[in-house]
């Protein structure tokens, strides 16, 4: 329970600040380009990257790695997890299935996404 609790604070913490990070970086700007999910999603690599870093260095308890990891950087952007999954696979010599890890996640997130507003479009246009 102690851990569940932990992820839902971090999480809140880390959703928080994408909500507030997002919107102050992308009210800086007139553009329709996501410049504000963009900048959440590099600094969350950023910051899992120097996390990885000092994880490999420490020995950081369990409790802190579940805060710091998958409650605040999940909460923040779950784009950091894909992008140390995918290290984790390139530098442990897995290039194969970093690469196709890479692409199923890009090409079959993206795919979903229209696939699951094609449905919910149809279905309601069908029920009209």
């Amino acid at each position: 329970m102690r851990l569940i609790l932990l992820v839902g604070t971090g999480s809140f913490i880390g959703g928080v600040c994408r909500y507030l990070i997002s919107g102050f970086v992308q009210s800086k700007s007139s553009s329709i380009f996501p410049f504000g999910t963009l900048a959440v999603n590099l600094v969350g690599c950023l910051l899992i990257g120097i996390l990885y870093g000092i994880l490999e260095k420490t020995d950081m308890s369990t409790g802190w790695r579940i805060l710091m990891v998958t409650g605040i950087l999940g909460g923040f952007t779950t784009f950091s997890a894909f992008s140390i999954e995918t290290l984790n696979l390139l530098k442990t010599g897995h290039a194969g299935w970093g690469f196709l890890y890479m692409l199923l996640s890009v090409a079959g997130g993206v795919s979903l996404s229209f696939l699951g507003a094609w449905i919910i479009k149809t279905s309601i246009q069908g029920g009209t």
